[in-house]
């Protein structure tokens, strides 16, 4: 097995190849897999490994522990951040949609605001009835960035992704397949045989046959949606962490969750 040296490089996420398949696991556990801009960097640099990799056919996008990701590691932005920092949200997602392997999310317990980009950010979709979802960053005085935005109405239309994104409510794997987002639901137990099976699948395709029409794919929907026009959405995200009332909100967010806990 071909397997990247995680330690010289990358320190929030374990990243592998074996032949035509690979890995990408975001890999804090312990906070849920929190998205700080470093881990955000880290991601694009692995995307971009990914493709120097010509015998790849898949890779599978995975978070370790009970959680995909709880979203973005706010106390790791600062507004005073040099503007390529702030642009790596947007680098991360872009490098994510360009990658030429077929990317399979795999999703489990929480996936949550900027988690839900880098699943967006994937090909295919499977997760366990367990999952649950959530787009917090209005409450949390911020709009959605990383073109966000632009993804989510790719995948679920302008409608719900104004619904969910302004109301910030919480839904369920369930309703994230009804609404396009997912290609599979499966309890828990059954997730990880489930990918295995649409990876082997994958796998046993041409592989010129299988990328090109993930490209063909894509080049649609950039016709349709335009998620390169999104590079500017940074500029609101530290917009909201300076804006009074958004600090109000997020604080007033935060002490629900305790209260909650």
């Amino acid at each position: 097995m071909t397997e990247f040296d995680t330690s010289a490089e990358f320190d929030t996420i374990d990243v592998g190849v074996d032949g035509a398949r690979g890995w990408l696991r975001l890999n804090r556990p312990d906070k849920l897999n929190p998205l700080s801009s470093h881990t955000l960097h880290e991601i694009e640099l692995a995307a971009r490994w990914f493709d120097e990799h010509h015998d790849l056919k898949v890779v599978v996008v995975s978070g370790a522990g009970r959680s995909f990701s709880a979203g973005a590691d706010l106390s790791a932005f600062n507004t005073a951040a040099p503007m390529e920092d702030r642009q790596v949200g947007w680098r991360m997602a872009r490098a994510m949609d360009e990658m030429r392997a077929v990317t399979v999310a795999r999703i489990q317990g929480w996936c949550v605001g900027g988690g839900l980009v880098v699943a967006a950010g994937c090909d295919l979709r499977v997760a366990a009835d367990t999952a649950r979802f959530s787009i917090p960053e209005v409450d949390l005085g911020i709009p959605l960035a990383w073109g966000g935005i632009p993804r989510l109405v790719r995948e679920i239309g302008p409608a719900l992704t104004k619904e969910l994104v302004m109301t910030c409510r919480p839904f369920d794997a369930d309703e994230a397949k009804a609404a396009g987002f997912l290609n599979t639901v499966v309890p828990e137990a059954a997730l990880d045989d489930e990918v295995e099976a649409l990876v082997h699948t994958l796998l046993a395709k041409p592989k010129l046959a299988l990328l090109e029409t993930k490209a063909h794919v894509n080049a649609v929907t950039e016709s349709m949606v335009g998620t390169g026009r999104s590079w500017a959405d940074a500029d609101g995200l530290y917009a909201g962490l300076r804006d009074a009332e958004g600090r109000a909100s997020a604080e007033a967010y935060v002490a629900r969750l305790r209260t909650k806990s």
